[in-house]
């Protein structure tokens, strides 16, 4: 197992019903030896579920047992030369030494005495703000630096262990469970800038050539240098403008959390802070910041009117009043279609229909099967757009619908990544929630839900033009503008 790729790793763990930690694994780049060195806290960061982490655990361990610790292979890696003919060419052994080196380095790392200043913070239980967390960084990779001989590219591996090492030490540093990877992540990003400028070095200019950067380029003119001279000191003074505003940043950031858990918000203050972190938040998601973190900073998007305003803010558009009047005009319409006459959401509001009488219970059933039935309209995969009294089974964002026709018991959730974002009040609000998800965290939408979401988007945000929309799409439009006339 030790000498696993991460391909074989992933094989494994299907074989043994854990097929859902495959991406996680892969995106983590956990190999075989990485696998081994996995310990309780790296385990909860690579799994959700306590029930895989627990058989995930188990496995490790058993294996452990089995061939007596990393300690045995060490002492064979530096004893016992393999025997094969495989084994013994020069790649394979080459593979194998490296294997040794890694184990070792792992075995014998422990944390650098940090400067004066920020020791007394992390003596204190503090934690540290983001010039004191850059400074963290910058002194962990130049330790580890020195550990690798004065080699700039750490495994995953070695990253594993120095941050977990950090955490270790000082728990606090671990917010809300997600630390491990966001440090691992900043670690990370501190070699790939220290790397940036670097000209002379032999295995840089190795690896820049192996992951396409200025392959086939010749030597850069006097002028090119110029070039790259000015766009670093814009790089450092755009770095040096953001950390002027850290603090204040940082102050709008722990006011939202106080702020959120209250029972009685200042919704206009609030609304002002938001303004102000606009472009902190747009800067995170268009570069691909995991959600979760995005929530615990700004966790006033969970909620409707805030994940509305936000939509406004980007496209100067009131997406809920615009979803109230397309479902009015067409909802009518859309129930009379052929194509969807005999659906069994259909069928289920004519049953209801017969029921009430009061008009308001009329129209508001009437405007739930509509936003239900969009996606069979298009011919759509109706799982990717809602989860109609069942659990919700997509990482896209989705709604969950249960009772859709009761008047007293019927609820709309609005789910992302399997987990609920917001309770919402009814069809309405929640089919105006759906867009704006999609919208505001820069999530594309699914190819096989992308005629109902360009329907809406033709009706509701005006973002395309007719002639621009798919012609399945233009065709139902037609119809239903007929059917209006």
């Amino acid at each position: 197992m030790e000498s696993w790729s991460v391909d074989e790793v992933c094989n494994w763990l299907v074989q043994r019903n854990l097929g859902e930690l495959v991406p996680k694994f892969r995106e983590e780049e956990v190999s075989g030896a990485a696998l081994l060195a996995l310990n309780d806290r790296m385990v909860q960061q690579l799994v959700k579920k306590i029930g895989h982490q627990a058989v995930l655990m188990d496995l490790i361990n058993k294996y452990q047992q089995q061939n007596n610790g990393l300690e045995s292979f060490t002492y064979s890696c530096e004893i016992t030369p393999p025997k094969s003919p495989e084994a013994n060419s020069g790649k394979n052994m080459k593979h194998v030494f490296a294997r040794c080196e890694t184990v070792k380095w792992t075995n014998s790392y422990v944390l650098p005495e940090f400067p004066y200043d920020v020791q007394c913070i992390l003596e204190e239980r503090k934690c540290p703000d983001h010039s004191m967390r850059i400074r963290i960084i910058e002194f962990l990779q130049a330790d580890m630096t020195k550990y690798l001989e004065g080699s700039l590219y750490p495994n995953s591996q070695q990253y594993n262990v120095v941050v977990n090492a950090l955490l270790q030490a000082y728990p606090f540093l671990d917010e809300d469970g997600n630390g491990f990877l966001l440090w691992k992540r900043a670690l990370k990003d501190r070699f790939k800038y220290v790397r940036r400028p670097i000209e002379d070095d032999e295995q840089v200019i190795r690896n820049k050539c192996k992951f396409g950067h200025r392959r086939g380029q010749t030597k850069k003119s006097s002028a090119e240098n110029r070039c790259d001279e000015i766009q670093m000191v814009q790089i450092k003074e755009e770095i040096v403008y953001l950390e002027g505003h850290d603090a204040e940043m940082d102050e709008h950031i722990v006011w939202f959390k106080q702020e959120y858990m209250k029972t009685e918000r200042n919704w206009e203050e609030i609304d002002k802070r938001m303004n102000k972190t606009l472009e902190m938040r747009r800067k995170m998601i268009s570069n691909k910041a995991p959600l979760k973190e995005i929530l615990r900073l700004f966790p006033f998007l969970r909620c409707p009117y805030e994940l509305f305003r936000e939509f406004q803010l980007l496209t100067h558009m009131d997406i809920y009043k615009k979803t109230v009047e397309i479902l009015e005009i067409y909802s009518g319409n859309i129930l009379t279609l052929y194509s969807v006459r005999n659906n069994p959401i259909n069928v289920l509001l004519r049953e209801n229909l017969k029921q009430h009488t009061e008009e308001d219970i009329l129209k508001y059933m009437k405007m739930t099967a509509t936003c239900l039935l969009l996606p069979a309209v298009f011919g759509d995969d109706s799982s990717l757009f809602t989860a109609v009294n069942e659990e919700v089974k997509v990482l896209t964002p989705v709604l969950e619908v249960k009772n859709p026709f009761s008047v007293n018991t019927c609820e709309f959730a609005l789910y992302i990544e399997k987990e609920k974002l917001a309770q919402l009040d009814d069809c309405t609000m929640a089919l105006a929630a759906l867009l704006a998800a999609f919208h505001v965290f820069g999530i594309q939408y699914p190819k096989r839900i992308h005629n109902t979401f360009h329907f809406l988007e033709s009706l509701i945000l005006e973002m395309k033009s007719p002639q621009s929309l798919p012609k399945k799409v233009k065709r139902k439009l037609e119809e239903l503008e007929c059917l209006n006339i």
